[in-house]
């Protein structure tokens, strides 16, 4: 028997701490039923959503913590953690709102219009870094010191790990358990529970009594979570030979493969910080707390340490492929998100390069890696979710930089991106561009600038009126000598695709989108057709028709060619006669359709 297995832990929780546990569930209900019924009533308004974020995200998980942490911290200690976490929360809620104001937001819920919600993000990111932050308090109360042993946070952080995902099942339980009893009832024609669980006073109340009971209940049997846990971490600690197998092999196939393929998917950054992630909780499911030594099976002995030497190098490749995307296009959220992640990838995976080497025995060294790592993330949370390293400020003065420098053209920034991403910097930046722009393609900039700041929605059901100097500047014409016909860009297209906008290009109703034009006498009628070309999509052929341009059919292309594209982009297009003639029934025409399998084509210099 391993000295983890031996190790079953007794309760210090008084069954006395029940009633108060139960009575901050209880309280926690009714203080989100009150909020609730403030947003219901209309009580929050716009100008104090900051207000209701602060109050919404504290009462949410302040109570939770509370109720994990009565009956095992002094009353002291207590105070001096949930005090500071409730001030965290509570500015990170406020600040979350005041960042949005001027952009769009990001939901079109039932309070919308007069109280913003904290975005999902912060709901995410809040709750993990405060579970880490609570199970670090908690390992120091246990121990009585400021940086406890590296055992007691893995046995803070396992056990409230696992008692909130009962207490989330459980809940979930109890709710599916009154949905068929008022199923039930609703067969016999009595809907009065029904009704009871449909109203928020009811509702709410007992969902987080029930999660008060189900946290309480695992505390007060420690033995069931140990089991629960010894389990878990026995089972993934046997996949590790596997993910070790997998990925040590995709690390050595890469010198043959070279890392062109790699960047093609542009979603390596991503891939790699997964598989980095993968690695590092495998890892930890064998290592556990670090006392388990000889009971390891030998295989997966062997497997961690090369696993803990396979993270560097993964978390190396994906900081070398986020620097190109970085290079070419600038900074943007998603790559600010994935930048602190290779700060704790390349923290965590230096560090069990390190322990690897020169352990002696196990893996011992990598406890206080991973503790380290953890006052890392701690932070990175807090500075991401505050004025100090916000990825919106960030990343719109990175694309506005870009776009001062030339190293992009006016046609051709993303302004939907500082609408739409940027927050209130954004669209601060936005409205710059549009009353002082400078330069060659200061006309240009303007209009973009200005068609943005007038989106509210970067889905819009309905088609957009664009004007046709915006038109113009959407469409790029690859034709030689070629320009778009007059009648085209003066069309109103929002009136003439309205009933059919999702089959039309979105640059012709959509102020932020852009397409290729191709100008092609398809019938030889001596009267041209646009051919208009989204991004890597197909060709859309319109002709004019009785004064109204009208969509008369779609050429298919194969998709991420490189010899397709170039040519496109150089105008190398031309007609050719079709081999078959169309076949006539009844007056009508009919034509063959090519279904044979599109291939991409070898490319041709100077030949359409």
């Amino acid at each position: 028997m391993s000295s983890l297995e031996s190790y079953v832990p007794k309760s210090s929780v008084s069954r006395s701490v029940a009633g108060g546990r139960l009575l901050i569930g209880l309280l926690q209900g009714l203080a989100l039923y009150l909020i609730y019924q403030a947003a219901e009533n209309k009580l929050w308004t716009a100008d104090n959503s900051g207000m209701f974020a602060a109050f919404l995200l504290v009462m949410t998980l302040v109570p939770v913590f509370l109720i994990s942490a009565f009956g095992h911290f002094p009353a002291r200690i207590l105070l001096r953690w949930l005090l500071p976490a409730v001030a965290v929360l509570a500015l990170l809620g406020f600040y979350d709102i005041w960042r949005g104001v001027g952009a769009p937001y990001w939901d079109t819920q039932k309070f919308a219009d007069d109280a913003r919600f904290p975005s999902p993000q912060l709901w995410l990111n809040t709750a993990a870094g405060f579970f880490i932050a609570h199970t670090m308090v908690g390992a120091a109360v246990l121990e009585g010191r400021r940086i406890a042993g590296y055992r007691s946070y893995f046995e803070s952080a396992t056990k409230l790990l696992i008692q909130f995902a009962f207490a989330a099942v459980f809940t979930g339980i109890i709710w599916l358990v009154l949905l068929l009893g008022a199923a039930l009832f609703d067969m016999i024609k009595l809907s009065f529970l029904r009704d009871v669980l449909d109203e928020s006073w009811f509702a709410i109340p007992v969902t987080t009594f029930a999660f008060a009971y189900a946290l309480h209940i695992t505390d007060v049997r420690p033995a069931i979570v140990h089991g629960i846990r010894g389990l878990v971490l026995v089972l993934l600690s046997w996949i590790l030979p596997i993910a070790v197998l997998l990925i040590g092999g995709f690390l050595l196939a890469l010198p043959f493969t070279g890392l062109e393929p790699l960047w093609a998917t542009k979603a390596a950054t991503a891939l790699l910080l997964a598989a980095s992630a993968v690695l590092a909780v495998l890892i930890n499911a064998g290592f556990q707390d670090g006392s388990v030594t000889d009971e390891v099976a030998l295989p997966i002995r062997i497997a961690a340490r090369i696993a803990a030497l396979l993270i560097l190098p993964l978390a190396l490749i994906a900081a070398y492929a986020l620097s190109l995307r970085v290079g070419q296009y600038g900074w943007t959220v998603d790559r600010l998100v994935a930048a602190f992640c290779l700060v704790v990838a390349l923290c965590c995976g230096a560090g069990y390069f390190w322990a690897a080497l020169r352990s002696p025995q196990w893996l011992s060294r990598i406890a206080p890696v991973n503790i380290f790592t953890a006052f890392i993330l701690l932070f990175l949370l807090l500075a991401i979710f505050s004025p100090v390293l916000d990825p919106a400020r960030i990343s719109v003065n990175s694309q506005m930089s870009h776009l001062k420098a030339g190293k992009v053209g006016a046609d051709k920034f993303d302004y939907e991106y500082l609408r739409f991403q940027g927050q209130r910097y954004g669209a601060s930046a936005l409205k710059e561009l549009a009353a002082n722009a400078s330069g060659k393609d200061a006309a240009v900039i303007a209009l973009k600038a200005k068609a943005a700041l007038q989106r509210d929605a970067i889905w819009q059901a309905a088609p957009q009126k664009v004007d046709a100097k915006l038109l113009a500047v959407n469409i790029a014409v690859r034709t030689p000598d070629a320009t778009l016909p007059k009648s085209f860009l003066a069309q109103n297209w929002k009136e003439a695709i309205k009933d059919n906008a999702r089959q039309h290009p979105e640059c012709l109703h959509n102020s932020g989108r852009t397409c290729e034009a191709f100008i092609l006498d398809m019938d030889t009628d001596g009267a041209v057709e646009v051919l208009l070309r989204e991004q890597g999509g197909s060709l859309q052929v319109f002709h004019l028709v009785k004064d109204s341009w009208s969509l008369a059919g779609t050429v298919d292309l194969p998709g991420n060619c490189a010899s397709v594209n170039d040519a496109l982009t150089l105008g190398r297009i031309a007609t050719a006669p079709t081999k078959m003639e169309d076949i006539v029934i009844t007056g009508r025409h009919y034509r063959l359709v090519n279904k044979a399998p599109l291939t991409c084509p070898p490319a041709v210099a100077g030949k359409p």
